[in-house]
């Protein structure tokens, strides 16, 4: 094999086995030496690009743009090149030596055959994910026939006017976005931050591959990213594992170190996946980029995994909401969505934490480039969904340790109101936001009369009717039954855990959400 495949060669970190043979990979002395000017070559132009304006002003008023500096400059740009070819050669020659680099270098090699003997030799290995072969692309794909796509969200998306005397603020929105603003959204997509979580992440990719037997794939998108998954398939574990969920991580998550180990503890099957532009997942997590990214994990959990839509299940938490509530947007014929610790739209979480004289570019930056409005966005779902809400949530807040301003009673109360608006109305609202306004006793009771009676007229509406929404059931209840029926509404849609926001949830609060189900001829028993 060429010295230039073993120097310019993906990262090594762990090579799997069988038991006590599973162990993390150590380069050699010159490949480690060589690694480690690299690292800290990387790290100087993280810094660096992060602090570009304090520094390039810093320089400018030292005098080193004039034509001695700049030479002075170029003299040191060909010293680090120097140093960069050094470190190569030092990394290839260390590598050679390495029997188990050199076994992974063939391993990968045999795996751009695209055969499956290949790839499972290569899934014994865990390295620099730009290296791993693309194992699904959606683009490559051409039936798309389990796809039922409803683009009614995208076409209700207000079209904001333009004015000339908005243009500066246009352009400083424009610039604030994409240089500082999508990174202060989704840290995680910061690459100085996922070179701390590193080691961590290559912990987390190894329990889940030792120990729940999960197969890493690489998948990519319509707009040409490649998203990092991880699949446990427990279909022939438990009668749980017929259902998929589909995790969508919060803005500082992976699915290493995520929300994944909640439906794992349930014995489901379990799909996972970065954000574009986190951990091994390339791009950058822009809504359009997110929503092809879980379209094509929808798209590879149907033709690849073959699961039917009725038995994947989506689970969202923190700003995973976003992706989990477009996919069912796309998908409606899914079992459900589960809502973890979200809100109902980032706007109304920006605009508190930023100086009131900003506001403005606030608004457009938000509208124009980020613009997760979950509340609008759930109204073009009609299937089952179960919220959750953290009751010592220090994020989803507006006001810390206030209960009555989680952002997630406002996503419940949007959502409650469109799809039941006769129950719903200005009485009963503020009696709902009364409600919310302290912890929720966790279940509807099966013996409770008012409970009984209230999923009885649910039942019969749909039998008789429809259950399509907005479900025009409560035109003649009086006060105290429609009181009744929102609070009966809000324990089926919502549960409360005393927990912050970033606590794992326990698998007690993880269920399939409630869904209202006709009255069949089944139902009935003669004698």
């Amino acid at each position: 094999m060429s010295f230039f495949k073993f120097a310019f060669g993906p990262k090594l970190f762990k090579e799997y086995g069988n038991g006590s043979t599973q162990k993390i990979y150590e380069a050699g002395g010159l490949e480690k030496w060589g690694d480690q000017i690299m690292s800290t070559l990387s790290m100087i132009w993280q810094i660096g690009y992060y602090t570009s304006p304090i520094l390039l002003t810093f320089l400018y008023r030292r005098g080193y743009f004039v034509t001695e500096s700049i030479s002075s400059i170029a003299k040191f740009t060909t010293g680090i090149g120097i140093i960069v070819i050094i470190s190569l050669c030092m990394k290839g020659f260390g590598r050679q030596q390495c029997a188990t680099y050199s076994r992974f270098l063939r391993a990968l090699e045999s795996s751009k055959t695209n055969t499956e003997s290949g790839k499972n030799l290569i899934r014994k290995f865990d390295f620099d994910f730009k290296s791993w072969p693309v194992d699904y692309d959606v683009n490559e794909n051409e039936n798309e026939k389990n796809k039922r796509g409803n683009n009614s969200f995208e076409r209700s998306q207000r079209q904001r006017s333009f004015w000339m005397s908005s243009l500066p603020c246009e352009i400083i929105a424009y610039i604030a976005i994409h240089t500082f603003g999508l990174k202060l959204i989704y840290p995680g997509s910061v690459r100085l931050l996922q070179s701390y979580f590193t080691p961590l992440l290559i912990q987390g990719r190894a329990k889940l591959i030792e120990q729940e037997n999960a197969t890493r794939n690489k998948i990519k998108t319509k707009d040409g990213n490649e998203i990092d998954t991880i699949f446990v398939d427990n279909r022939q574990k438990s009668n749980n594992g017929k259902t998929l969920v589909i995790c969508c991580e919060g803005n500082a998550g992976f699915y290493e170190i995520g929300i994944l180990s909640t439906p794992l503890s349930l014995n489901y099957s379990v799909l996972g996946w970065n954000h574009p532009g986190f951990g091994g997942s390339t791009g950058k997590p822009f809504p359009a980029q997110d929503q092809n990214a879980i379209d094509a994990i929808m798209q590879f959990a149907l033709n690849k995994l073959n699961f039917l839509p009725k038995n994947i299940l989506l689970y969202g938490w923190s700003i995973g909401g976003y992706p989990t509530i477009w996919a069912a947007t796309q998908y409606p014929e899914i079992k459900g969505i589960v809502l973890d610790a979200t809100f109902d739209d980032v706007l109304q979480l920006a605009l508190p934490r930023m100086p009131e004289k900003l506001s403005g570019i606030v608004r457009i930056a938000i509208r124009d480039y980020v613009n997760l409005n979950h509340a609008e966005m759930i109204n073009y779902y009609s299937g089952p969904v179960l919220m959750i809400r953290r009751t010592e949530d220090e994020i989803i807040c507006v006001e810390e340790n206030k209960i009555e301003t989680n952002r997630g009673n406002f996503l419940l109360l949007s959502f409650l109101k469109y799809r039941y608006p006769l129950i719903f109305r200005d009485l009963q609202m503020a009696y709902a936001k009364s409600l919310l306004s302290k912890p929720l006793e966790n279940s509807t009771n099966p013996e409770d009369n008012d409970d009984e009676l209230c999923l009885s007229l649910l039942t019969s509406y749909v039998t008789d009717k429809s259950k399509s929404y907005p479900m025009l059931i409560g035109e003649n209840y009086t006060e105290e039954q429609r009181n009744k029926m929102t609070e009966f509404l809000i324990k089926k849609h919502f549960r409360d855990y005393k927990s912050s926001h970033c606590t794992p949830l326990p698998s007690d609060y993880f269920s399939t959400p409630f869904d209202i189900h006709p009255i069949s001829d089944n139902d009935f028993i003669f004698t």
